[in-house]
């Protein structure tokens, strides 16, 4: 990938710079290490800046109902870890703020893409209703996954492999994680639709590939019951 790619994706917040696609957290463009649930943290707060995320919308995004663990105690520590990444604090802080008994509020300006970073030129946005709405992704076959490209360049990519049945090409796309395989249930985000198709952009909200975005149909998505219907800022709009 070459670094005008991949600073088109970076989402960034004073010296800082997460890229949500390899769940990976940068100061002054050195990374900085950062365990997967404290980064799950700070990519919800950063949905939605100056606004209260609860406790209760973190359990449920990153700790599903099946999920065993003492929740109360996990987040605690993850936040910690969070804080200690970016070197804030409790009680002045300047990124994570608690809001006692509630949740968590992110204070920092959040950006976009870096200034001069090219828009992608296969995108064009169309209006969509499914923007901000959580879906769950259907395979629609007996085979309970399907494969999902993570942008333009990948899926057209998929489509010439298909057509000259290059099974050796399409393994190593896979191998490369430009294509994913998502399971039957997999709660995504709707959070941009483009052409063709249209074709919607997905953020995954959790499981191995937490975080990182992909091209689906409608027709590979299903509605989740009406208590987890959110409609929320993408990353790229919330500083804005």
């Amino acid at each position: 990938m070459t670094s005008e790619a991949h600073a088109s994706r970076l989402i960034h917040f004073g010296d800082f710079a997460i890229d949500p696609h390899a769940g990976e957290l940068f100061k002054k463009g050195t990374k900085i290490k950062l365990q997967q649930q404290p980064f799950q943290v700070l990519a919800i707060l950063l949905e939605r800046p100056g606004d209260l995320v609860t406790r209760e919308e973190l359990r449920e995004r990153i700790w599903p109902a099946d999920t065993f663990v003492d929740f109360d105690h996990s987040l605690n520590t993850a936040v910690k870890k969070l804080r200690q990444a970016l070197g804030d604090g409790s009680q002045k802080p300047r990124y994570v703020e608690t809001l006692p008994r509630k949740g968590y509020r992110f204070l920092g300006t959040v950006k976009g893409a870096e200034k001069g970073a090219p828009p992608p030129a296969t995108k064009r946005k169309v209006t969509s209703k499914s923007v901000g709405r959580v879906f769950v992704v259907r395979s629609g076959g007996e085979e309970k996954y399907l494969l999902a490209a993570v942008d333009e360049p990948s899926r057209k990519e998929r489509e010439r492999l298909d057509a000259a049945n290059d099974d050796v090409g399409f393994s190593l796309l896979i191998a490369q994680q430009k294509v994913l395989l998502l399971p039957d249930g997999l709660k995504v985000r709707v959070i941009e639709a483009h052409d063709p198709g249209p074709m919607l952009e997905v953020r995954i909200l959790e499981g191995e590939h937490y975080g990182r975005t992909a091209l689906l149909t409608l027709s590979q998505l299903a509605d989740t019951p009406p208590g987890e219907r959110r409609t929320v800022a993408s990353f790229f709009s919330a500083g804005s």
